[in-house]
Formats: structure tokens, C-alpha cells, sequence
């Protein structure tokens, strides 16, 4: 329930910030009489059945690239943030920047993609490792689940404090993103 309210308010939100009026407070004259002209609140949620979610390893040590794609034949909404998690760990990789739910239009037939480091340090003695890593692109999905073995690592994916980009529209941009960070979300200085 806390998840539809949280995506319930980003789109709310991301329609203020788009048109300067609220939903409720637009007149009947000034929303769009042309649905494709729409701002992006106004789109749908993806279908989970309309996206292809990939991971695959990156060949740099401990970072997965993410991907997903829109099959529709319309534009749709994913949450900014992909949801990883891995194995039977509590908790999901950490966004980098950090941020909150909110939508992310991905326009049909358009992929989306992502950069994700499961360990900031090869020697961090806090590390776990897990079998398989699940991705999801809305958390109201099921996700997908990559095996470790399918991810290069058939000893597991070691894992402690994940970080994850936003969804970027190219993969350049999630690598520079990923190496804007520290490993642990934060800026380099």
C-alpha cells in the first residue's frame, strides 16, 4: 500500500512540476484533449508483461549492467530507481543519487539502463554471498531472477551496501553516474 501512495505522490508531483498545475486544480479546458500529448503523470504504469528486464556482468569486478525494455506499442511508467535485491539479504541496493520513488517514462519500443555495484571493496570482510540477484522495474512487480552462474560469478555474487544509478536513457550515462560514486552513494571529492 505504501508503495502505490509513494508512486501515487511522485506522479502528482512530477505533473506540478511539468504543467505548474495540479491535477485538481486545472480546469476541464486546460488538461490535454489529446491523450499521446499527455503529460507523463498521465501515463499507465508498464505492464510487468510488456518489459524485458536484463543483467548482465559488466567485467568490472562486483558492477552488474541492468537494462529494461519497453515492448509496448505506447509509453510507459517505471520507477526511476530499479529495485535490487540480492538473494535472501534484507534491504535493496541503495539509489545513487539519492532519491526517492518516482516515475521514469520509458517510450515504447525504448530501453532503459542501469549500473549496479554490489561491493565498493573485493576485500570487505562484511560481505555475504548469494545465489541469484532479483531485478525489478516497478516494485509492484515480481522481477526477474538472475542466477550467479548466469552473472559470471558460479562461487556467488558477493554483496555488502549495494548501489544502484537511476534508470539512464544510455549505458554510458549509468557508468558515469556509477563512477560519480564512491561504491556507498556518495560523491567523490
Amino acid at each position: 500500500m505504501l508503495t502505490r501512495t509513494v508512486l501515487a505522490a511522485s506522479a502528482t508531483a512530477l505533473l506540478v512540476s511539468a504543467t505548474g498545475v495540479s491535477a485538481s486544480a486545472a480546469p476541464a479546458d486546460a488538461r490535454p484533449k489529446n491523450p499521446a500529448a499527455a503529460p507523463a503523470a498521465a501515463l499507465k504504469p508498464c505492464a510487468e508483461n510488456a518489459l524485458t528486464l536484463r543483467a548482465t556482468a559488466s567485467g568490472q569486478d562486483h558492477v552488474l549492467r541492468l537494462s529494461v525494455k519497453n515492448h509496448s506499442s505506447q509509453a510507459c511508467l517505471v520507477d526511476r530507481v530499479p529495485l535490487v535485491t540480492y538473494g535472501d539479504l534484507d534491504g535493496a541496493a541503495v539509489p545513487f543519487p539519492l532519491s526517492g520513488s518516482a516515475a521514469y517514462k520509458l517510450d515504447a519500443g525504448k530501453t532503459a539502463h542501469a549500473v549496479v555495484r554490489s561491493l565498493s571493496a573485493s576485500g570487505d570482510k562484511d560481505a555475504r554471498s548469494v545465489g541469484y540477484v532479483m531485478v525489478s522495474a516497478n516494485p509492484e512487480h515480481h522481477g526477474r531472477k538472475f542466477t550467479a552462474a548466469a552473472l559470471a560469478a558460479p562461487g556467488g555474487l558477493r554483496v555488502w551496501e549495494p548501489v544502484t544509478t537511476l534508470w539512464q536513457p544510455t549505458r554510458a550515462l549509468a557508468d558515469e553516474v556509477l563512477a560519480e560514486s564512491d561504491g556507498a552513494g556518495i560523491l567523490k571529492v
